[in-house]
């Protein structure tokens, strides 16, 4: 994803909108919204996809102690607007060692959220039985949120998802136990709302998942 935009859905290259299509092609999977290259966490690079997008920009707040932001990555352009949103933090796991949380907004058929979870995209539902109880639940934006496991997901993750604000919302942890943190009913923020509260966000390395799930 470093350098130039790629294809949300299998982290290709893309071509830019031209002579022959006004939108972004990948030779796999034909118009995509484009993934942005992602930049070292920081306040700006946040505020700058914070500033862009059209869908939520979800993340815990406050985060879990010992916490911090390690990245954000965009599916959109200039003219459309951010499409998905991914926002990776990461910290002591439930069961020690280190734990990893990608959060993904995205609308429909963008796929994003598929390619970190490991499975055939684009969308959860096929995945999702909902007639069974949520395994986890979440607050997003103050409102109740149901998320449940995502059947067919590597071995090395846990994978969730559900609808929040009328988008596909996907949490993705790593290592797989690490998904105990879903359990504790995480308070979800959308950043858009936050104000000069993102100023606070405490920043780590980048996250090498956001880069290679």
């Amino acid at each position: 994803m470093r350098g130039e935009p790629s294809c949300p859905k299998c982290g290709g290259r893309v071509r830019a909108p031209g002579l022959f299509a006004d939108s972004w092609q990948c030779d796999v999977h034909g118009t995509v919204h484009p993934v942005q290259p992602v930049i070292p966490p920081s306040v700006e690079a946040l505020s700058v996809v914070v500033h862009r997008t059209r869908v939520p920009v979800w993340m815990p707040w406050p985060l879990p102690v010992g916490w911090l932001f390690t990245g954000v990555a965009s599916a959109g352009d200039d003219r459309s607007g951010g499409r998905a949103t991914a926002v990776a933090c990461s910290g002591p796991g439930p069961l020690g060692g280190m734990g990893e949380l990608i959060l993904v907004a995205e609308e429909l058929g963008v796929g994003l959220g598929a390619r970190y979870a490991g499975i055939d995209g684009p969308d959860p539902g096929p995945y999702l039985n909902v007639e069974k109880p949520p395994q986890a639940k979440v607050l997003a934006a103050g409102r109740p949120t149901p998320l449940w496991h995502v059947a067919d997901a590597p071995d090395d993750r846990a994978v969730f998802a559900g609808e929040a604000l009328g988008l596909w919302v996907w949490a993705v942890v790593w290592p797989e136990q690490s998904g105990l943190l879903m359990y504790d009913e995480l308070v979800l923020t959308d950043l858009r709302d936050a104000g000069a509260e993102v100023d606070l966000v405490p920043c780590g390395a980048l996250s090498p998942r956001l880069l290679e799930p």
